[in-house]
């Protein structure tokens, strides 16, 4: 290559730079941090299982059998003699003489084959579209509800893969929620109380700081704890989502209270209220999407604290109940020593909180390096 064709490219490429919208300049700064898009494959992921956990399900979360307790998983043996022919080995059950235990062991002998796009249980697609497709399922004239327990079942017999599925929903859709409750809340006081200052200011940030005083994880159960026992699961649901935001916005209220500090008097701010824009449309049209970035990467790190919050809560029995599936829920099962020694496998939930926390911190970080593009 001569060097006027490079000289041609870098010229192009720095005119395209020049050139280029704030938000293509993020786009290309995040595509270049490689963990930062391995998690945001992996927050997909997780969504798309939380809109469709029924699809991903190979059984009803709630159809236990005492005779199917505490089975240990069977993992998917995807070559038989070569070929692939993804198979479980069937599973049966004693009870120990000596321990009372029952005790569950694989038979190679007894290959259950498994299936993509398999019949099962009947569901509504997107609470829509009724269906019986699910992604993993077994051959014809089996049950999985019978045959696979791809990650165990736990003490009443239920398969702990399928209610991990329908955990994700509750749990990844309640993160979003308070976030957005949180977004709103904070960015609007804050807001206020940059813009104008003075008495409003005051009232504003002595009321955030009372609020922040208060031990965060005591007031969470106290507020937990009022939600009554005989309430459905909807709205226990939305209950512990505003429980969660209404002390989450502090922060945010905050940060945004700096920004509108400093920005309301840059040039283009007096330039707008000289043409007669109304104070609404200085905060919100001018003055907020001068650091939407910044707000968008602050928001990517608060989901994993509503998530981690919503987990304790349910683990402790103050969150989501039963018959409600969360992954909180499902950890309440392993709350003694003898469950995770016995049982390890029902610590799987905590596996996937782990994961999905690692990769909202790491999104949030990779947006955070591309919201100064500039720099």
């Amino acid at each position: 290559m001569s060097k006027k064709a490079v000289t041609e490219g870098a010229a192009a490429a720095e005119e395209r730079i020049y050139v280029a919208s704030q938000w293509q300049l993020m786009w290309w700064r995040f595509r270049r941090h490689r963990v930062a898009m391995l998690s945001a494959a992996v927050v997909a992921v997780f969504y798309i299982v939380a809109i469709a956990p029924e699809f991903f399900a190979t059984t009803d979360p709630q159809l236990s059998e005492a005779r199917r307790s505490l089975i240990p998983p069977e993992p998917i043996h995807w070559f038989d003699n070569g070929k692939f022919r993804p198979h479980v080995y069937a599973v049966a059950g004693y009870r120990d003489s000596m321990t009372f235990k029952m005790v569950w062991e694989s038979d190679p002998n007894m290959k259950i084959p498994i299936r993509f796009f398999a019949q099962g249980f009947e569901y509504k697609l997107l609470g829509l579209i009724p269906t019986s497709r699910h992604l993993i399922g077994v051959g014809e004239g089996l049950e999985a509800s019978d045959t696979i327990f791809l990650l165990g079942a736990d003490v009443q017999g239920r398969d702990l893969y399928s209610r991990l599925m329908y955990g994700t929903r509750i749990s990844m859709s309640i993160g979003l929620v308070g976030v957005l409750l949180t977004l709103i809340v904070g960015i609007f006081l804050g807001g206020v109380s940059g813009y104008y200052g003075g008495s409003i200011d005051n009232v504003i940030q002595r009321g955030i700081e009372i609020i922040r005083s208060i031990p965060t994880i005591p007031l969470w159960m106290g507020l937990a704890a009022a939600v009554p026992r005989d309430w459905s699961v909807v709205q226990t649901y939305f209950a512990i989502t505003i429980v969660l935001s209404l002390f989450g916005w502090t922060g945010l209220a905050r940060v945004v209270r700096g920004r509108f500090l400093s920005l309301r008097e840059e040039d283009f701010v007096a330039a707008a209220e000289i043409a007669g824009a109304s104070q609404f449309r200085i905060i919100f049209r001018h003055m907020l999407p001068s650091f939407l970035s910044h707000i968008i990467a602050s928001t990517t790190l608060r989901v994993p604290g509503m998530i981690i919050s919503e987990t304790a809560l349910s683990f402790l029995g103050l969150g989501m109940r039963p018959p409600a599936v969360s992954w909180g829920v499902l950890l309440q099962a392993a709350q003694n020593i003898q469950t995770i020694a016995l049982s390890p496998w029902l610590m799987t939930p905590a596996l996937v909180v782990i994961i999905i926390i690692l990769a909202f911190n790491f999104l949030g970080d990779g947006l955070r390096d591309a919201a100064d593009p500039y720099q």
